[in-house]
Order: structure tokens, then sequence, then C-alpha cells
């Protein structure tokens, strides 16, 4: 079978091994002369960006590069970013590498040419209607990672520098218009990355088939999603080579942030405090939580687990499924426990009071609170 593909679900994707080589080809159809790349500053200085750079010069298209991108991005990387974009009288963003990159190139283009501030266009209610959509920017998204499939969402994550707390900033014209989704863009991934962003694709797709919300087109992308991490994500990470892995796991992390259209859960109300506090990588903060998060869940999702597993052929319905997921982290060399990751004890208060505000809390299947989100960080701890 050819792993090659033009997809038009829920963008136009452009799918494939060497399609990075289309991206003037991308530009021009998302309507870009003069586009700015945005990744973060690991990835500014690397082959794949630097030879990304050079398709875009020799199309005459500039070689416009911002990299001032923090591992969890603020608004303090959004301002420069904007002012780099009107600095430079850009028409059209490239987001380019992982979450961070992809996320805070979405809302350069998004904000260059808003009056209001980013915070006012959060995740909440209708929010998203305050901004003037006549003047975002087009956008193109070049995934380097496989998990946090921000390349095909229409939100980015900005953690504000002054409260340490994440925001999910919304609006359906930050969807890329094109993507293109190159796994040879993601064969250099060291492996804790590979796990890592990897476990946040699997995150999504298990809080989307848990999520008690009416979506079953989310729901079926879910599982398949799922199969896919289970299948590929071991292979890719003993072999970063392997681009048959890659490949998969590219299409497992755009499944999943497709699927969480109908909702997340603990594990992501969790894990943004966590990231916004610590500075955690959240791949891996949402893989540590996952176990408590199964546990505390299971007298809701137990019963549709069990055909989950029975389809991943996974024995011992959820109980098993539960077994399965603290395996895959042992084997990705996860820690065990938020502790690992620098979170103290002292911290839970903090942490538990931007977690019961987070718009992922909407989709867990039992409700949060104040209470049982305390015990879930002690149990995670």
């Amino acid at each position: 079978m050819s792993l090659v593909g033009n997809w038009s679900y829920p963008t136009a994707i452009k799918f494939g091994a060497g399609r990075i080589k289309e991206l003037p080809d991308a530009c021009a159809q998302a309507g870009m002369l003069r586009p700015l790349l945005v990744t973060d500053r690991g990835l500014a200085g690397l082959p794949i960006t630097q030879n990304a750079l050079d398709i875009l010069e020799a199309a005459g298209l500039g070689r416009a590069l911002f990299s001032e991108v923090d591992a969890n991005p603020n608004e303090l990387n959004l301002a420069a970013g904007v002012e780099a974009f009107k600095q430079g009288n850009h028409d059209g963003v490239i987001a380019f590498g992982g979450g961070s990159g992809l996320d805070l190139g979405k809302m350069v283009a998004f904000m260059a040419g808003q009056t209001r501030p980013v915070w006012d266009f959060e995740d909440i209610g209708d929010w998203w209607t305050r901004a003037n959509a006549e003047v975002i920017a087009p956008i193109v998204a070049v995934p380097t990672t496989a998990g946090t499939g921000s390349e095909v969402g229409r939100a980015s994550v900005i953690t504000n520098s002054q409260t340490h707390v994440k925001k999910i900033i919304f609006h359906p014209k930050v969807l890329p218009a094109v993507v293109i989704a190159d796994p040879e863009l993601t064969v250099g991934m060291p492996k804790f990355i590979t796990a890592g962003t990897g476990l946040d694709a699997f995150a999504h797709c298990v809080e989307a088939y848990s999520s008690p919300h009416f979506h079953p087109m989310s729901q079926g992308i879910a599982l398949e999603g799922m199969r896919l991490v289970k299948d590929y994500l071991p292979r890719a990470y003993a072999d970063g080579t392997d681009i048959e892995a890659r490949a998969n796991m590219l299409v497992a992390a755009a499944m999943g942030a497709t699927a969480f259209q109908k909702g997340l859960g603990a594990i992501h109300a969790m894990s943004h405090p966590v990231g916004a506090h610590f500075n955690t990588h959240h791949g891996t903060t949402n893989a540590v939580c996952m176990p408590a998060v199964l546990r505390f869940n299971a007298p809701a999702i137990a019963e549709r687990f069990e055909a989950a597993s029975a389809y991943l052929g996974i024995k011992g319905g959820f109980a098993g499924f539960q077994d399965f997921a603290q395996e895959l982290n042992d084997s990705l060399a996860i820690p065990r426990g938020l502790k690992d990751l620098g979170v103290t004890a002292e911290a839970i208060p903090a942490l538990v009071e931007g977690a019961v505000i987070d718009p992922s809390c909407g989709g867990n299947p039992v409700p949060l609170t104040a209470e049982n989100l305390t015990q879930l960080f002690q149990a995670a701890l």
C-alpha cells in the first residue's frame, strides 16, 4: 500500500514522504506571496527548517523566519511574532514544527490584524465572534512531530506569562488552509520527543473516546487513532528511520486532534496547569497523568473500553487497557509520577485552581470538582 494521499478532511492535507517540496504550491493555494515561517528556537537552525527556507527562496517567496518561540508559547512570544509579521509586510504564515511552533504560528496569523488582546478570544462560549475574521492571515501548517495535531486544529494553547495559566484561543479560521504532512521531517526526532509527542496523540484519542458528548465521527476516528499509536509508536521509538511507522504516527496525530472535537477531559485539565507552572513537555505530562485518570473515570468508561480493547487486540477489557497504557508508558521511559517532572505537593492547590477552570473539564465523563481534582493530582504525583 502506497503511503501517499491528498485529503480534504478536516482541511486540505498533502500527505507523503518528500512532499515538503510542494511548499510553494501550498502557499499559492493559500494565497501567500510573502510568507513568514514561524518555528521554535530548537528547530530554527536544523537542516529540515533550512531546507524549507531554501525551497521558499528558490520559488521567489523569500526566506523570512521567526523563531523566538518557547516550549510553552506565551503572549510575549506572540507579540514579538506579530511585530515581525508586520515589519516584514507578510501576507501569511507557515506554521512549522511541533505544537509550540504550530500553535504560535497560527496565533501570529490570527492576531496580526486584531485590535483586541488575545485573551478576549479564549475558547469560552461565542467569544471567537469578537474577532475580525476578515483580517486573519492565511496559514499553511507543516508538522515536524507526530503528537499535538495542531496542524488540523482550530485553536492554539497560549500560556499567560503573568498568571501561569494556559488558555485555549479558538477561531474557525485558525484552521490551516493547507497542511503538508511529510513523515521524512519527523525522522530526526529524539526518542524522548518521539515518545512524548506520540503519547500526546494517544491521550487525545483516549480522551475523545471517553468523552460523554455525542459525535460518532470523532468516536470512530479516536478508536482507529488509538490503534495506530498502539501498532506504530513502539516501532517509531525503536527505529527513528522507520518511515512507515513515522508516517502512521503522523496520521495518528492528525486523527487525535480531529477526534477531540468531541471533547477532552481530566488528563488535559491537569496537564495544562502543570505545563504552565513547571514548563513540562505537554505530551509527556499527559502520559504521566493518564493512568490515574483512567482509574478515576473507570465507572463511566469501562463498558465502552470493553469494545475498544477488543478492536485493539488487548485482552482483559478495560482492566487490560489500563495495563496496556501503563506498560506503553514504561516501554517508552515515561516517568511514573508528576514528581519526576519536578511537580511538588505544595503546588497542588495552585494546579487545582488552574485545572478546575480549564475548558477540557467539560469533556470528562465524570464531573470534575476542586475536591476530586485534588485527589487526582495527589494520585498522579
